[in-house]
């Protein structure tokens, strides 16, 4: 790992962490050139697994625009950021468990719906009226509706 600081190529390891519930580790480490600090953080590379978009081109799965969606769902709402994180988290690991090669947006969208309704009904619809594409008002109001 080359420093960030004086780029030498040398370090030492002063402490490693299990994070992601222990799909990763976070590690401290300390150049053996200018003794400057940083962290690495190591996690498993899942199988390239593609995201089939309606147009039917194909792209690499994201986890962080999963993240970014999930958020913008999320914002402003009395929400724990670890009960985001938690709902990342599983609709990634359940895709990729679930899925080989190639994976639906509908279906990343169908269990990122899933979870935002059981979680909170105002980041579902935010979620649903983009993921949607709602066309007008009232298929807005049918889908609130249909959370009574």
């Amino acid at each position: 790992m080359r420093c960030p600081v004086c780029g030498f190529q040398d370090d030492k390891v002063i402490d490693s962490r299990v994070i992601k519930e222990g799909f990763g580790v976070r590690r401290r480490r300390e150049c053996l050139a200018c003794s400057h600090r940083f962290s690495t953080y190591e996690s498993i590379i899942q199988s390239e697994l593609k995201v089939v978009k309606r147009n039917n081109e194909r792209e690499d799965f994201d986890a962080d625009k999963l993240r970014k969606g999930v958020q913008n769902a999320c914002y402003k709402r009395p929400i724990d950021p670890e009960d985001i994180n938690r709902l990342i988290e599983d609709v990634s690991q359940g895709v990729q468990r679930d899925f080989e090669r190639e994976v639906p947006s509908s279906e990343i969208g169908s269990r990122v719906m899933q979870s935002l309704r059981k979680l909170d009904q105002v980041a579902y619809v935010r979620f649903a009226s983009v993921y949607r594409k709602f066309h007008d008002v009232e298929e807005f109001i049918d889908e609130i509706r249909s959370l009574q």
